[in-house]
């Protein structure tokens, strides 16, 4: 393990308060856990995450992210996952950086920057010394708070500028570019996400992104790894866990509430999603004191 990498579980351990720790640094946050975690479902937001310690996997439609200690992940579009702590303990608690990504920023960077090629949307990548030193200054700041409003803005520029130079730079790319492809999925996401609960109609989300058909179908699965009606379910389900726990014993209720016609279907889909019917699976979640709005970065 690299110096700079122990600094930074030293620095970051120093600084986590709980599960989720937001910082006082604007866009940057600490994931800490001493224990294992089951499966637990998210909505990943544009995000490049960067694990110091532990191991964790993240599973996107059909694609499985791995993530080990000094490798990171650049999500640019909000997807659906279900991740899971697989190697956290009390004397090497899992832990991470997330750096919530600033569309703006990285659009004026592109001005005088060209990323590299695009490659593997679903895989992470070994973070290198340039972009760990720049986390490193970035943490540093912690400790000297009153150099925040100075300082961070650059660093938060220089790991923009890095991740924009490294095998995810690609992505960033395209989710800066008003024209880019993943910045036209976005707003077929976003159209999703706010209309989950209704039926949707691809060819109309297709225009939205402006694309054709095949096109849209083609980059949708890309960034997001399943279907526009796959993405949707997957929405749904999310939705339904939450709302499972805040309102327990109300299973049918809810199934019509996210959007299904059949309380049957959506027991299926949940059972074969969670592992559980919904009422087991809420009142398993409840049992543990599990709030899945909790999920560990």
């Amino acid at each position: 393990m690299s110096d700079i990498l122990q600094e930074l579980i030293a620095m970051a351990g120093r600084h986590a308060r709980g599960r989720r720790t937001k910082t006082v640094i604007p866009r940057v946050t600490i994931g800490r856990s001493e224990v294992p975690t089951p499966p637990l479902p998210e909505l990943c937001q544009p995000t490049a995450l960067l694990v110091l310690q532990g191991t964790k996997t993240v599973l996107i439609g059909n694609r499985t992210l791995a993530y080990s200690a000094g490798s990171y992940f650049v999500y640019a579009v909000e997807a659906p996952a279900t991740s899971q702590l697989i190697e956290a303990s009390r004397s090497c608690p899992y832990m991470a950086l997330a750096f919530a990504i600033d569309i703006e920023l990285i659009a004026g960077l592109l001005i005088d920057h060209r990323p590299a090629i695009d490659g593997d949307n679903f895989v992470t990548n070994t973070a290198d010394d340039d972009l760990l030193d720049a986390w490193r200054r970035m943490l540093r700041l912690l400790d000297r708070p009153e150099e925040i409003p100075v300082l961070a803005p650059m660093l938060e520029r220089e790991i923009a500028f890095r991740l924009l130079q490294g095998p995810q730079g690609g992505k960033l790319r395209h989710l800066a570019s008003s024209d880019g492809r993943l910045s036209q999925i976005r707003r077929a996401t976003a159209w999703i996400r706010g209309h989950y609960n209704e039926p949707i109609d691809v060819t109309e989300l297709a225009a939205l992104a402006n694309m054709s058909n095949a096109s849209f179908h083609r980059h949708f699965k890309a960034a997001t790894a399943m279907s526009p009606i796959q993405y949707q379910k997957q929405l749904r389900l999310l939705e339904a866990r939450h709302l499972l726990i805040a309102q327990p014993g109300g299973a049918a209720q809810v199934a019509f509430t996210v959007g299904y016609e059949s309380a049957s279907q959506f027991s299926r889909e949940y059972s074969r999603q969670f592992g559980l019917p919904p009422g087991r699976d809420a009142a398993r979640l409840l049992a543990m004191g599990e709030a899945v709005a909790l999920q560990v970065d």
